[in-house]
């Protein structure tokens, strides 16, 4: 693997850890909140409410991070399909219109002479 590909995957893995440790930090704070607003818990069923929590909200951001994913990698596909579409459409034009460029060169050189 090239250098610059292996800093580029190290620079998005340690990007993606960032942004997860956010989201834990995150759901661990929002649980602290919800948690706060049932003032007769025990601080058993405190910790127990705010565990369920949490891996109540990573399992959903996880699950939407999967279809996220999944949805990035089709229209990576599909975009990627259609600039090779366009791509061979380009070249065609360029070579019809080369060729009607020459095909014109070629009528008025022998008009003219």
């Amino acid at each position: 693997m090239e250098p610059e590909q292996e800093s580029a995957q190290g620079l998005a893995q340690l990007e993606g850890y960032l942004l997860w440790s956010a989201e834990v930090a995150e759901a661990r704070h929002q649980a602290g909140r919800f948690a706060e607003q049932l003032p007769w818990l025990t601080t058993a069923q405190r910790e127990d409410v705010e565990r369920a929590y949490t891996a109540d909200r990573l399992a959903v951001s996880k699950a939407f991070l999967v279809r996220v994913a999944a949805r990035s990698t089709a229209l990576r596909a599909e975009y990627t399909e259609r600039y090779r579409r366009l791509r061979a459409r380009c070249v065609a034009t360029a070579a019809v219109c080369a060729g009607l460029a020459g095909g014109a060169c070629a009528v008025v050189t022998l008009l003219v002479r």
